[in-house]
């Protein structure tokens, strides 16, 4: 056996080895990400899936809605209903623009059925909605102020350019109130291992809801099933925050007394187009390094 032969194998190998924990990082993302996709709700009415105690009433925006007046067609199939909504417009809480057609929820005042406190347009509101996120430092809690601002600072620019990249996390609200997480990127284990840099965790949302008025995201952790392929979702969670504000490409959600905005994505093909790209510059310079 030659040396250059002996050389181009190890090349080879070295290529395939990492070309393979890519691939494999892939499919269990892919995995996960077609696993959250999948409708939990097949076979069950809108109404059987509404959380309980939800007053919201659901239905189509009819001709006649304005700033003052809400025309609604109940999901029951009965004749229009005609809402007061002067009072929910001036305080902020008719969300999205109402348009002939659209699916809407409304919660109506407890004291005055005529009268409605809060709408929100839901086709305005499903879609996919984007953030963007920062990487930190590696144990960058366990620093003191200080040192990070330090670190920071002497950190050479070419380092930055490749470790400090945004990313967009989000989430789809789909039909039958389902949801999908959007921001994976999808890199091989050892370049994440040696990374100095590490991302804030990305929940993994399955559901939506309304609930009087408040929006309840549910998500949980994908956890691989035990000789399958198969994933599932364990640990689930609901988070309840105000609809602050929805209109057009903005949205802004509030829980806890903060607030955090976020713009619609129609292009999911964009989200984290330079945080892939990096992914993929990283594994060429370090394929090339190991050569």
């Amino acid at each position: 056996m030659t040396k250059d032969y002996r050389a181009m194998r190890t090349k080879w190998s070295l290529f395939l080895t990492v070309m393979t924990s890519i691939f494999l990082a892939g499919c269990m993302q892919k995995g996960a990400e077609d696993n959250l996709a999948k409708p939990q709700t097949k076979g069950k009415s809108n109404k059987e899936m509404l959380l309980s105690g939800d007053r919201t009433i659901y239905g189509l925006a009819c001709e006649g809605c304005t700033d003052s007046v809400v025309v609604l067609l109940k999901d029951d199939g009965s004749d229009p209903v005609r809402f007061d909504i002067i009072d929910a417009f001036q305080n902020h809480r008719v969300q999205g623009k109402l348009k002939v057609g659209d699916w809407i929820g409304l919660v109506p005042n407890e004291e005055d059925s005529t009268v409605a406190d809060f709408v929100v347009n839901l086709d305005e509101l499903k879609g996919t909605w984007c953030y963007v996120v920062m990487p930190k430092l590696k144990d960058y809690a366990t620093m003191s102020p200080k040192l990070q601002a330090r670190i920071m600072k002497d950190m050479p620019d070419s380092v930055k350019e490749q470790f400090m990249i945004p990313r967009e996390y989000g989430f789809t609200l789909r039909r039958q109130w389902t949801a999908q997480s959007v921001g994976y990127v999808r890199t091989a284990s050892a370049l994440e291992d040696e990374s100095p840099v590490v991302y804030p965790r990305l929940l993994y949302f399955t559901e939506w809801h309304i609930l009087n008025g408040q929006l309840v995201m549910t998500s949980g952790e994908y956890k691989k099933k035990p000789d399958s392929d198969d994933f599932e979702v364990i640990n689930n969670r609901q988070d309840t925050c105000e609809i602050t504000y929805l209109r057009g490409d903005s949205l802004v959600l509030s829980s806890d007394g903060e607030s955090r905005s976020y713009y619609r994505r129609t292009n999911k093909d964009e989200i984290n187009k330079q945080a892939r790209e990096m992914a993929e510059k990283r594994l060429r310079q370090a394929l090339k390094e190991r050569q």
